[in-house]
């Protein structure tokens, strides 16, 4: 059987706690747009990955795996931070080149996180007693023991081992080897394959008749280097359909913007106003938010 954990969750957060709290607030917590200390946030996102709710959970770890640098760093700086949380940060950030040394600096570093970096090229600086695994967590009551752990998608999350396994063998591939890999390959392949420096070979990644939304949700989200991975999701009829990878693409700099200028008119009021005050946009996408905006008002 396994053991809970109990993780103290603040006054602050606690209103999005729980699935009998309201779904709207659920998801607004899910989407990270609640102010709260940078520590109780990602505590926060960490237990919504555990959210019954599949769209709350999805959004919880979307919003996870686009937290920036600076607010990792104050995360890291605690030294206490639970090895079950730092584990997830390892799964969802270890392989960006900028944030892996700051997470394999932290001393409660497992061995298997340890591991996932080392794979990525990243010593970390001591050795770590691996820690022990947990069940999810509960906040200050008792919730029903699980051995769920966060995933980014609502589907087997990817096997460390096997990626760590699979990176290597990347490392030897030819170009050619590489591409039929990136068009025919697991979960795992395609993780590794679509960072590939190879723009042929990501461009394949993202042509995997198995990938997924949940993966293109990560990847609209995330500093792709390959403008043509974009241009694929772009035109995609079945993946644009989800408002979420739309808003993604509005917010990422690599979106033509003649495409980002399409999806922004079928966004949400919400989305809509925080991107009209958002300085992490091209102004002229923020500027035609307050259009939107402004018109939808004239017309109610």
């Amino acid at each position: 059987m396994s053991s809970k954990v109990t993780f103290r969750i603040s006054a602050a957060a606690a209103p999005y706690v729980g699935a009998d709290k309201p779904r709207e607030n659920r998801l607004l917590a899910a989407s990270g747009r609640v102010s709260l200390p940078p520590g109780d946030l990602v505590l926060l996102l960490y237990y919504l990955c555990h959210d019954p709710d599949q769209e709350v959970k999805q959004q919880a770890m979307g919003s996870l795996r686009s937290l920036e640098r600076p607010l990792l760093e104050q995360v890291l700086a605690d030294r206490e931070l639970h090895p079950q949380i730092l584990d997830a940060l390892v799964q969802l950030h270890g392989r960006k080149v900028d944030i892996a040394p700051l997470l394999a600096a932290h001393p409660s570093l497992s061995e298997k996180a340890s591991a996932f970096l080392a794979a990525q090229g990243v010593a970390p600086p001591g050795t770590h007693q691996a820690a022990p695994q947990h069940a999810a967590p509960h906040a200050e009551r008792d919730l029903d023991e699980t051995d769920e752990k966060p995933t980014p998608d609502d589907e087997e999350p990817i096997d460390e081992e096997e990626y760590q396994s699979k990176y290597q063998m990347a490392q030897s591939m030819g170009v050619s080897d590489k591409i039929k890999m990136a068009m025919t390959g697991d979960k795992e392949w395609r993780a590794i394959l679509i960072k590939d420096n190879n723009k042929l070979v990501s461009g394949a990644a993202i042509k995997n008749p198995r990938m997924t939304e949940a993966e293109v949700l990560g990847i609209a989200k995330s500093q792709i280097q390959n403008d043509e991975i974009i241009r694929v999701i772009c035109a995609n009829k079945e993946w644009i359909k989800n408002g979420q990878i739309r808003k993604a693409l509005v917010e990422n700099h690599k979106t033509p913007l003649p495409n980002a200028l399409r999806f922004l008119g079928t966004l949400g009021e919400k989305d809509l106003a925080n991107l009209a005050k958002s300085r992490n946009i091209n102004t002229i996408l923020a500027t035609q938010a307050r259009k939107i905006l402004l018109s939808r008002k004239e017309k109610a």
